[in-house]
């Protein structure tokens, strides 16, 4: 009985798999996300650079979808049929909200009223909620703590995931100030931006470290992203200490 047991307990630890590797039943089954925001959303296809880091590092698939609008704030989102009936073709494992740096006043009490109120939707569905947070315009550089504080208290209130983007920006100029994460208009990210946020998002989602993603990405509508290489590495370690010291999972 001893040795059947031991046979047992061998052939378990021999056959699973080792971390970080997925069987194939995992693999088929995809992450199913929501993606609820603006144009820092949409900017340079953020979701799809998401998908294209999980396929490069042969994770489940990322099957998304997209509903972000000019300005949008998230009370204008709930006050807008399409989210709704996005929300009721689910199930969705996550619901990404974005909304404006919300660093006044004003802004974090939108923020988290309708956190609270897109959170309770999310719950019914079975999905989880999770919130982009942003950064500030180029000319209100004092506003990044405020917009980080902001996203972190709609995730603490609501129990949901914190992806913290500006604290990866940060981190990402402390040790290069001259990377452009802002595009030319000074608060839209560049494709270096959006790249830093897709690995912030994919460490969240995936529990799997940023460091060694390919520099290069082809998007599923061809666009390429692209990070040079002195600038990959900076960029994979900014993102793997936000998510350290603000992440929440």
């Amino acid at each position: 009985m001893l040795a059947r047991a031991a046979f047992i307990i061998l052939f378990l630890v021999l056959t699973a798999p080792s971390k970080g590797q997925l069987n194939v039943s995992d693999k088929a089954k995809a992450f199913r996300v929501l993606f609820i925001g603006n144009s820092l959303t949409y900017s340079n296809d953020l979701p799809a650079v998401v998908e294209a880091f999980a396929k490069a590092a042969g994770q489940r698939s990322f099957s998304y979808k997209t509903i972000a609008f000019p300005n949008f704030s998230l009370e204008d989102h709930w006050n807008n049929k399409d989210v709704h009936k996005a929300l009721m073709k689910g199930p969705w494992d996550f619901v990404v909200l974005q909304q404006g740096p919300s660093a006044s006043d004003e802004g974090r009490a939108v923020l988290l009223e309708y956190a609270r109120r897109f959170a309770g939707e999310i719950r019914k569905i079975g999905g989880r909620p999770a919130f982009y947070s942003v950064w500030p315009s180029a000319n209100r550089m004092q506003d990044f703590k405020g917009v980080s504080d902001s996203y972190r208290r709609a995730a603490d209130e609501v129990d949901g995931l914190v992806f913290p983007v500006g604290d990866a920006w940060l981190n990402a100029w402390r040790v290069k100030t001259s990377i452009e994460l802002y595009s030319a208009d000074g608060f839209h990210p560049s494709p270096l931006g959006t790249y830093l946020a897709g690995l912030v998002i994919y460490e969240q989602l995936y529990n799997r470290s940023p460091i060694g993603l390919p520099s290069k990405l082809r998007l599923s509508s061809g666009v390429t992203v692209e990070a040079p290489s002195d600038q990959a590495l900076i960029l994979q370690r900014a993102a793997q200490e936000a998510n350290r010291l603000f992440g929440r999972r």
